[in-house]
C-alpha cells in the first residue's frame, strides 16, 4: 500500500516537471536573445581577463585555459545556476493568495515547487548551451572552451552539475518559503541573489580571492553550485580538493532541502490568506 501510495506522488510531480519542462521549450525566441547575450557577455568578460593574465599570467590561480572553459561552462549553463531567475508566480501566488488553491491540492508545495523548478531551469538550459558550447568550440585560440582533463574529469563535471543545480534550486526553495513570513518578497530576493551572485564566484571565479576569505566562501553553500562543476572541467582542482568539495555538496543539498521541507510545512499551517 505504501509502495503504491509512493509511487502515485512521484507521479503527480513528475506530471508537474513534464509540464513545466514541455512549456520552457516553447520560448525559442526568448532561448535565442539568450543566447546571443550569454555568448557576448562571456567573450568580453574573457577579454577583460586576457588583459589582467597579459601583466604576469604566473601569479593567477588558474592558468588563462582554465579560465576561459569556466566562463564558457558558465555563459551555457546559467540557467542552472542564476539565483535571480526565480518564478515571479510562485512569489505572486503567496502575495495576493492565490497560494490557497495550491494548498487545497493533494500535494506537498514544497515537493511541486521543487519539481517545476528544476524543470524549467532545465528547459531552459536544454535550448541555451548546446549553441553557446558549440561555437565556444570553435571560436580561434586563446578564445576557444578547451575538453575536460580527462573521461573521469567529465563524469564528476556531469554528476556536480546536477548537484549544483539541485543545490540552486533548495537554496532559491528557502526564500519561496520565507517569503511567507513577510510582507513583500523583494528585499529577500535582492538580498540573497546578491550574496549568491558574488560568494558563488559568478562574477570573479573563487580561486582568485586569498587567505581567510577563499576559505570561509569554499565552505558557504554557494560555493557548491556553479563553482565546484566548473572547477572540476576547467582542471583546476586536485583529487583531494574535488573528494571534499563533492562531499560538501553533497551535505549542504541535504542541509537546504531537510531545512526547506520543515520550513514549508510550518508556513502550510501558518499561512493566512485575506484573514481566513
Amino acid at each position: 500500500m505504501r509502495r503504491h501510495l509512493r509511487r502515485c506522488d512521484m507521479k503527480k510531480y513528475l506530471a508537474f516537471f513534464n509540464l513545466r519542462f514541455s512549456m520552457g521549450l516553447q520560448y525559442r525566441t526568448a532561448a535565442l536573445a539568450g543566447v546571443f547575450t550569454q555568448f557576448f557577455w562571456g567573450f568580453l568578460e574573457i577579454m577583460a581577463f586576457k588583459a589582467f593574465y597579459e601583466t604576469d599570467p604566473a601569479s593567477f590561480p588558474m592558468s588563462f585555459d582554465a579560465t576561459v572553459s569556466y566562463i564558457w561552462m558558465q555563459q551555457a549553463f546559467l540557467a542552472f545556476f542564476a539565483t535571480w531567475m526565480m518564478e515571479n508566480e510562485i512569489f505572486d501566488s503567496i502575495v495576493n493568495g492565490n497560494i490557497a488553491y495550491e494548498l487545497c491540492r493533494p500535494i506537498r508545495i514544497y515537493n511541486m515547487w521543487f519539481a517545476r523548478s528544476i524543470a524549467i531551469r532545465l528547459s531552459r538550459a536544454v535550448l541555451r548551451c548546446f549553441p553557446i558550447l558549440i561555437v565556444a568550440a570553435f571560436v580561434p585560440e586563446p578564445y576557444r572552451m578547451h575538453a575536460p582533463h580527462s573521461l573521469l574529469h567529465f563524469g564528476l563535471f556531469l554528476f556536480t552539475l546536477a548537484t549544483g543545480l539541485a543545490v540552486t534550486v533548495a537554496f532559491c526553495m528557502l526564500v519561496y518559503v520565507l517569503s511567507f513570513f513577510t510582507i513583500s518578497p523583494q528585499g529577500l530576493r535582492m538580498v540573497f541573489t546578491s550574496l549568491v551572485e558574488f560568494f558563488a564566484g559568478a562574477v570573479i571565479p573563487i580561486p582568485f580571492f586569498t587567505g581567510r576569505m577563499r576559505q570561509i566562501m569554499e565552505i558557504l553553500p554557494f560555493a557548491s553550485m556553479q563553482n565546484v562543476p566548473l572547477r572540476i572541467y576547467s582542471g583546476s582542482m586536485n583529487a583531494a580538493e574535488m573528494k571534499y568539495a563533492i562531499l560538501l555538496q553533497l551535505m549542504w543539498l541535504s542541509i537546504l532541502v531537510v531545512s526547506g521541507s520543515l520550513l514549508a510545512r510550518c508556513a502550510e499551517r501558518r499561512v493566512c490568506v485575506q484573514g481566513g
